[in-house]
């Protein structure tokens, strides 16, 4: 009986050894199913975070392209209002001086009735030029005859200093001779 209990206990102690390590290997094969997946979830979320950190940059990048636009807008639209301004002044001066206006209408009558009288004047002055072109022609062609004289008188005084000259050129040799 001894060697029943001890044959059964070696047995027991086998079956004992058998299992724990058969429950060792399945524990390591769990484990390293669980570091294969572990691994593989690591490296899903670090594609992710890349992606996400990706996404991040150009969401900042596009972001900082708004915020500029947005500061280019605003100070567009502070010159237009400037502007805006500037015409909304200048529009309320011309309606001021057109509240100051005289009536049109009654102003472009007197025009009316004033140009027949202006028209006549005009023609008036019109026949004074003309007879003053006619007389500044005649004063002209006089002017022109007189230039002429002057001219003839010039040439005639340039000859009697020609023979002057020669006259008293002989005249001149003589001076010394003469008492």
């Amino acid at each position: 009986m001894a060697d029943n209990e001890r044959q059964l206990f070696i047995d027991m102690v086998g079956r004992l050894s058998w299992e724990t390590q058969l429950h060792l290997d399945e524990r390591h094969h769990h484990f390293y199913v669980n570091k294969v997946i572990i691994v593989l979830i690591s490296l899903f979320l670090v594609v992710l975070a890349v992606i996400n950190v990706y996404y991040v940059a150009i969401l900042y990048r596009n972001l900082n392209g708004i915020v500029d636009n947005m500061d280019s807008m605003h100070t567009h639209m502070q010159k237009v209002s400037a502007r805006m301004a500037h015409v909304t002044d200048t529009v309320e001066r011309f309606e001021h001086h057109m509240q100051h206006m005289d009536n049109i209408e009654a102003s472009t009558r007197a025009m009316a009735e004033m140009m027949p009288r202006i028209s006549s004047s005009m023609d008036e002055i019109r026949t004074d030029i003309a007879l003053m072109d006619e007389e500044m022609g005649h004063m002209s062609a006089g002017m022109a005859h007189i230039d002429q004289r002057f001219r003839h008188m010039t040439d005639g005084v340039g000859i009697m200093r020609f023979h002057v000259w020669s006259i008293s050129r002989p005249m001149g040799a003589m001076n010394p001779i003469l008492p």
